[in-house]
């Protein structure tokens, strides 16, 4: 893979990438899978992931109804806010974060559920260097933290394999949170190269089925899930950091595309 290639090229760039056959264990390629990088929207997987924890608990139901508030009203990403209802039920919530990133509906999500709960969540299952660090602002004031949340490409790995594993999850919230993000419409990352339908993917689509999610602010493209054929399953994470002002976008998009064309290779 050229990760390397392109950082030495760009001066500022950062990948890091790992891929895995997640039943064999076989390592089909590892770039600084250690390197804790910015990951965007990435981190709102934590987030799906301790509501359905609490689901399985039997403290919540994804079936209970949440009015969302103005001081969590967010454009750009996501669908919410040009919908008239403001109250959804929790299900709904997260598969709009799930689908379209949904930033409103993270923020709503985050009230709900606590941010302090769902970096403790994320801590207590293992991840040390991958969180939701704050709930989505814009502009940011002072103080709040710089990113939406941080990751390197190994725990995401982990995060991927565990979660198709159904390891910390019962087996029905495991398919719920894959079938949140089986929904997600931004194929344009290491997803691009499977050729499918961004509004209609998940399911077998010329032996390609996928779910990811990914992250996207102007130094950050990352992209992490899951892809399988009949006979093999993959989780894979690539990211990529940039310097602000670097027109770098279309040859970390490209290297990310040559990284999904190596997936399927390995796939089909």
């Amino acid at each position: 893979m050229p990760f390397e290639d392109l950082e030495h090229d760009l001066p500022g760039l950062r990948f890091s990438a790992l891929a895995v056959d997640i039943d064999s264990g076989e390592t089909l390629f590892s770039h600084r899978p250690d390197l804790v990088l910015d990951t965007a929207s990435v981190g709102k997987v934590f987030l799906l992931h301790r509501l359905l924890t609490e689901v399985d608990a039997g403290t919540r139901s994804l079936e209970d109804r949440v009015t969302r508030r103005p001081s969590e009203w967010m454009d750009n990403s996501g669908l919410w806010y040009l919908l008239q209802a403001d109250t959804l039920s929790l299900y709904d919530v997260a598969a709009l974060i799930g689908a379209v990133s949904d930033n409103a509906a993270t923020n709503t999500l985050c009230r709900v559920i606590g941010l302090p709960t769902v970096q403790e969540h994320t801590r207590a299952l293992g991840y040390e260097h991958s969180g939701l660090d704050d709930v989505v602002r814009w502009p940011l004031p002072p103080g709040a933290p710089r990113t939406l949340s941080h990751a390197n490409a190994d725990e995401l790995v982990r995060f991927v394999t565990r979660t198709a594993h159904a390891a910390d999850l019962s087996a029905a919230s495991s398919d719920t949170l894959q079938r949140w993000l089986g929904a997600g419409m931004d194929l344009s990352m290491v997803a691009s190269a499977f050729g499918l339908d961004p509004l209609a993917h998940y399911y077998f689509d010329r032996d390609v089925w996928l779910w990811n999610k990914t992250g996207t602010i102007s130094t950050v493209r990352a992209d992490t899930g899951l892809v399988m054929s009949p006979g093999r399953r993959i989780a894979y994470a690539v990211l990529a950091n940039w310097q602000r002002g670097s027109e770098v976008r279309d040859r970390v998009l490209a290297t990310m595309r040559s990284a999904g064309d190596e997936l399927r290779r390995h796939l089909l």
